[in-house]
């Protein structure tokens, strides 16, 4: 399995960067999870989007989902969708996206854009996807909205990626033995005030040692937190190396 980081900014893009986004590759077939603001671009570098398989949203945050309009765009208008039968990728995301995506795409345009353009599924969290031979579970993380973490297994290797969320022993429970987990980093130091929604590279560094996985992988990050000292704050309570996410990097498992 080959995981591609197309972005991994917070909900403010990198320099340019991109916001979340990782395709996932396996036996031919390509999954996209998540596709944030930039994440398109980014993906044409790395694939032919007609390519893609199917894309998972994990919440309905922005950042997580706003390239989809661009990708529709491309789905509807591009030449070689215009001969023939279109490429319709599935889409699956949380409950209530298609009436999130009309309400955004209708601001200006056809509400029904994103729909039309991708096979569109509003999964359930106790759902299990296969998608050739990859199998797909979610797990509820708290966040400020309903979020999912994300699991994508081969029958071998299982990579998780966390989403957004605050603290929880859900995820660790989730991710337990896990041979990649690509998790949040957000903050510097936890929220003054107000629920909590995002965690500290130390608090990631936590939730890896607890849950036991072999690579622990920051994202979420803004380029304009010091990834070195993001690193070494993960690696003190991990127990172990740990990486900062970029883009353009590749983990295979």
């Amino acid at each position: 399995m080959r995981i591609t980081v197309l972005g991994k900014s917070p909900s403010w893009q990198d320099a340019d960067g991109a916001c979340s986004g990782y395709l996932v590759e396996d036996d031919g077939v390509r999954v996209l999870i998540d596709c944030g603001n930039g994440v398109f671009g980014k993906l044409r570098r790395f694939a032919d989007y007609l390519d893609v398989d199917a894309a998972l949203i994990s919440h309905l945050h922005a950042d997580h989902f706003l390239d989809l309009v661009p990708y529709s765009y491309a789905l509807t208008y591009a030449p070689r969708q215009q001969q023939g039968a279109p490429r319709r990728p599935d889409l699956h995301a949380p409950t209530g996206a298609r009436a999130v995506f009309r309400r955004v795409v209708g601001a200006w345009g056809d509400e029904e854009l994103i729909e039309k353009a991708f096979d569109l599924h509003e999964y359930a969290t106790s759902d299990v996807l296969r998608i050739g031979p990859l199998k797909i579970r979610f797990q509820p993380v708290p966040h400020y909205t309903a979020t999912n973490a994300i699991e994508i297994s081969n029958g071998g290797e299982r990579m998780i990626f966390g989403a957004d969320h605050r603290p929880t022993d859900d995820l660790i429970a989730f991710a337990s033995g896990g041979d990649l987990l690509l998790i949040e980093a957000t903050l510097t130091e936890p929220e003054a005030e107000g629920p909590r929604g995002h965690m500290t590279p130390a608090e990631a560094g936590e939730h890896g040692r607890r849950a036991n996985v072999r690579r622990l992988v920051l994202t979420h990050i803004s380029d304009e937190l010091d990834g070195e000292w993001a690193r070494r704050e993960a690696e003190a309570t991990f127990g172990g190396a740990v990486e900062v996410a970029r883009e353009g990097a590749v983990y295979s498992i």
